[in-house]
C-alpha cells in the first residue's frame, strides 16, 4: 500500500494496482474486474499488463523440481558459482537469445539491488539490452556508478554509455555517477595523472566500495558483437597485441587470459576499467552471458573469481560444463 508520503498515483496506475490486487489476490476473473470497475475484459487485461510491467505485481514461479538442474550444479561444484541456468531454445538466434536472457535478468535484478546499495555497471551490448527491460523498484539512498570510461578516438562515449546507466538509474530512482574518462588513455602515465585528481578519486573510492556488480564478459569472438571490439576503442595494432598476448575476453574493458592472468597485457596499463581485485572484493558480481561463443571469455572470467552469480542460456551453460 502506498505511504501517506509517496507521492499520488495516476489514475491509470490506481486502477491497474485494483485490477491487480482483485485478480491476484481476490481470485476475481477478469469479467468479474470487467463488471467492478466499470470497464471492458480488454481493458482489464491492458491493467494487468501495466502493473506487470511497472513493477506493482512481482510474479515469482517455483517449481517442485526447485533443487538446481544438473548443469546449474556443475557449474556451482567446478566453479563455485550460483548459475540461474534461462531456457532458450537451440535453435534461437544470438541476437535472440542475448534478448531473452536479458529480459530474464531485468526482470529479477531489483532482487539483488535495494535502498543505500551501491551498484557498478559496465556498458556494453549486454548491459544495453538488460536496460531495455528494467522493472521499476522504489529505493532510497542507492546508486549506480559507471565502471570504466566510454571515450574513443571518435566519441566521448558519453552518450552510449548515459543512455544505458540513465535506465538503470531511473528504474531504481538512484543517483547515476557516470566515469568522464576515455576507455584507454594513451599513456599509462595519463592515467596515473588522472587518479590523483579527486574528483576522480571519489569515483574510484565508490567503485571499491560497491556492493552489487553488474557486467558481462566481453569476447572478440562473439556473434552478437562486444561493442568494445567494433566500436572504433581499438585499433588493427591493438587487436593484434591482445592476441599476442592470449587474451580471451574482458570484463569493464580489462582484458585477461584463459587462466584468468592479467600480467604483461599492455592496454591494461591505459585502460580505465577497476582492477580486477576492486571486482573481487565486492559481495555479490552478476554476470550476464548469452552465446556460446563467449564460452572462453567466460571460462577465463570464473578463472580469474570475477563471479558470484552467472546468469546464462541453457545452450552456452551445457558448452560450459560439457
Amino acid at each position: 500500500m502506498p505511504h501517506s508520503n509517496d507521492p499520488p498515483l495516476s489514475d491509470r496506475t490506481n486502477d491497474a494496482l485494483t485490477a491487480a490486487q482483485l485478480y491476484y489476490v481476490q481470485d476475481l476473473t477478469m469479467e468479474a474486474i470487467a463488471q467492478e470497475l466499470h470497464t471492458s475484459r480488454s481493458s482489464v487485461s491492458r491493467l494487468l499488463s501495466q502493473a506487470r510491467a511497472s513493477g506493482l505485481v512481482d510474479i515469482q514461479i517455483r517449481s517442485p523440481l526447485d533443487a538446481p538442474s544438473r548443469v546449474e550444479k556443475l557449474i556451482l561444484d567446478r566453479f563455485q558459482v550460483t548459475a540461474h541456468v534461462l531456457p532458450v531454445p537451440d535453435h534461437a538466434s544470438d541476437v535472440d537469445r542475448l534478448e531473452r536472457v536479458a529480459l530474464s535478468v531485468a526482470r529479477i535484478l531489483g532482487e539483488f539491488f535495494d535502498s543505500n546499495m551501491i551498484m557498478g555497471i559496465a556498458w556494453g551490448s549486454t548491459m544495453n539490452a538488460v536496460s531495455r527491460h528494467l522493472t521499476p523498484k522504489r529505493t532510497h539512498n542507492a546508486q549506480i556508478v559507471q565502471l570504466n570510461g566510454a571515450g574513443n578516438t571518435r566519441s566521448t562515449g558519453l552518450d552510449y554509455a548515459n543512455e544505458i546507466l540513465r535506465r538503470f538509474s531511473n528504474a531504481y530512482d538512484a543517483r547515476l555517477e557516470q566515469f568522464p574518462v576515455p576507455t584507454f588513455f594513451d599513456d599509462p602515465a595519463t592515467r596515473t595523472a588522472y587518479w590523483r585528481e579527486r574528483g576522480l578519486r571519489r569515483l574510484l573510492e565508490m567503485q571499491g566500495n560497491m556492493d552489487v556488480a553488474l557486467f558481462s564478459v566481453g569476447s572478440p569472438f562473439s556473434m552478437v558483437p562486444s561493442h568494445v571490439y567494433v566500436g572504433g576503442y581499438l585499433d588493427d595494432d591493438e587487436l593484434a597485441a591482445l592476441s599476442d598476448a592470449g587474451v580471451v575476453g574482458d570484463v569493464a574493458t580489462v582484458f585477461y587470459r584463459a587462466d584468468g592472468s592479467t600480467d604483461g597485457i599492455p592496454l591494461n596499463d591505459r585502460g580505465t576499467g577497476p582492477e580486477l581485485s576492486v571486482l573481487r572484493r565486492t559481495p555479490r558480481r552478476i554476470c550476464v552471458v548469452a552465446g556460446s561463443s563467449k564460452v572462453d571469455s567466460l571460462r577465463g572470467a570464473l578463472a580469474a573469481g570475477l563471479i558470484t552469480d552467472l546468469f546464462i542460456d541453457e545452450g552456452t551453460a551445457r558448452a560450459l560444463v560439457e
